[in-house]
């Protein structure tokens, strides 16, 4: 008979990811050990590897987990009736409000997929091509000339990500800006820059 899940399962399994994640920013995917995640976990060595059989495991669902309700906090904002440069404001907008308070998983996302099977990096990407899609889309109906001469959507959708997946290397809560106006910002560089790019 097979074993019946706790009732906390999904609360414990959340606070373990979320331990891992810090534990993994902090040390490095190298450094960190499982010993050290279910010391910071709070739980033994046993129950992590009941809910996780090693560090690759734990990353890939930090990982799956982060992308995976980034993706659908962008599909929540996303409104295909607005103008596309507000609907572009919008999105950005989704996106660092759900980057807030996830700089470590970020961190195990950009520095982490390396110990992962070819499998897991396959489901991963193709949450992030959704993503990108997404963005590709809105920036493609602000400037539809993008492709015109030469392939310059991807380099341009790719830009944006880059204003915002490295925010968290400088951006602090009590700082001159808020995240709001950090995203006005990004949003309003891009579409001033998209009237001079074709």
């Amino acid at each position: 008979m097979a074993r019946t899940r706790a009732v906390d399962f999904e609360d414990k399994q959340r606070s373990i990811l979320a331990s891992a994640a810090a534990v993994f920013a902090e040390m490095g995917m190298e450094k960190a050990s499982m010993s050290m995640i279910a010391s910071h976990s709070k739980v033994s060595k046993a129950l992590l590897y009941h809910y996780y059989p090693g560090k690759d495991a734990l990353i890939f669902d930090i990982v799956r987990t982060h992308l995976s309700e980034l993706d659908e906090a962008i599909a929540d904002a996303d409104n295909p009736s607005l103008p596309p440069a507000d609907r572009l404001r919008l999105l950005v907008k989704a996106v660092l409000k759900n980057y807030e308070g996830r700089d470590n998983e970020h961190k195990v996302q950009l520095n982490g997929t390396s110990a992962l099977s070819a499998e897991q990096l396959g489901e991963l990407q193709a949450i992030e091509r959704r993503i990108v899609k997404r963005f590709s889309t809105v920036i493609r109906d602000i400037n539809p000339d993008l492709n015109k001469n030469r392939p310059l959507l991807m380099p341009v959708t790719m830009s944006l990500f880059g204003m915002m997946n490295w925010v968290y290397m400088w951006f602090r809560p009590d700082g001159p800006v808020t995240r709001d106006d950090y995203a006005d910002i990004a949003t309003t560089l891009m579409l001033e820059g998209l009237k001079a790019v074709c």
